[in-house]
């Protein structure tokens, strides 16, 4: 089992959302004391909502687990391909000729 948050989700959202209103951008340690959370924290919920950020961005899918999902499928099938091919021996022309239609 989790162990239970110490934050709330409306704070970190309420974090992120004030650290990219801000210009010029504060400091992970001035903001964070503002905030009464550990700079750490604060920094990873930025970082985190960076990452998804760019994801959602570029259109391809909503989470990075559900691309390397897809992905792995991806790979799984050319792979049985190229076991398929590896295994399949073509017919030499000399016996071509002598086979029956």
């Amino acid at each position: 089992m989790a162990p239970p948050k110490k934050y709330p989700d409306a704070l970190r959202a309420h974090a992120v959302r004030l650290y990219r209103e801000s210009d010029p951008k504060p400091t992970f340690r001035a903001m964070a004391a503002d905030l009464g959370v550990h700079h750490e924290a604060l920094r990873l919920w930025i970082r985190q909502a960076e990452s998804e950020a760019v994801v959602v961005e570029s259109g391809h899918c909503a989470s990075v687990s559900e691309e390397n999902k897809r992905l792995r499928k991806r790979i799984a099938d050319f792979e049985r391909v190229i076991a398929t091919r590896r295994d399949f021996r073509p017919i030499p022309a000399a016996m071509c000729d002598r086979m029956p239609l």
